[in-house]
């Protein structure tokens, strides 16, 4: 064995690193992702566990022109108020009503951003400003859309998250970077017409997808993870 075998990394130490380098980033550089390096990191994503092999996701990928003309349309209905209450969401992401630990994580989470970003919580134009960010993928190269048959059941959205983390993992390990976004869900109807995807399939998500620009103050957020012992238990008898 070589000194450089001895010193590479095992396959635990490799898997964890893009694991726990997953974070999701809010501003992208330019720079293009390659068609043969999405294929790859699709293709891996693919080998999600889903119940009796059912693979339950579709992708919509976006680039160039075709995500530009998204983005456009959607924040043309973002300031058009009227447009805009028509918008509903295509499923609850969120409770209905919310309860403590969540509320309270929810929220470190947000003014935890606009801290970073110098926004108030008066800060209204700024703080739309910055959600409207979404839908321009963070200035990402990629912009994925996944939808699902509306046949499935629940089951099936579990495999879809699968799915989903194998992508931004998969991303990870190739150097790139992700922002999962449910915050698509709201204009599922006006994304269905301009990709021509069929009124019998939900929009579950979006995500951003291509490579961080770390010079950014909004990229430096690394959200708190709870300590093992405040979600597991051990049985033994």
């Amino acid at each position: 064995m070589s000194a450089d075998d001895r010193a590479a990394p095992g396959p635990a130490a490799v898997v964890d690193a893009a694991i726990c380098s997953r974070r999701s980033m809010r501003a992208f550089l330019p720079e293009p992702v390659p068609r043969a390096v999405l294929e790859e990191i699709l293709r891996v994503a693919a080998r999600a566990p889903s119940g009796t092999n059912t693979q339950p996701w579709k992708v919509h990928v976006l680039t160039g022109a075709a995500l530009q003309a998204l983005s456009a349309e959607i924040l043309a209905v973002l300031a058009d108020p009227a447009r805009l209450a028509l918008c509903k969401d295509a499923y609850s992401y969120y409770p209905e009503k919310w309860v403590e630990p969540y509320l309270a994580r929810r929220r470190k989470v947000g003014w935890d951003l606009y801290g970073l970003l110098g926004i108030g919580r008066a800060d209204k134009d700024r703080i739309q400003a910055q959600q409207a960010r979404n839908f321009v993928f963070f200035d990402a190269p990629v912009g994925l859309i996944f939808s699902i048959d509306q046949v499935m059941a629940q089951g099936s959205w579990l495999d879809y998250g699968m799915f989903l983390q194998n992508i931004m993992v998969a991303a990870r390990a190739r150097g790139l970077d992700t922002c999962p976004q449910a915050a698509f869900v709201q204009f599922h109807e006006l994304i269905r017409a301009r990709l021509g995807i069929g009124a019998d399939h939900t929009i579950v998500c979006g995500m951003s997808l291509g490579r961080a620009d770390m010079s950014r103050i909004e990229n430096t957020l690394v959200t708190d993870r709870e300590p093992l012992e405040s979600f597991v238990q051990f049985r033994d008898s």
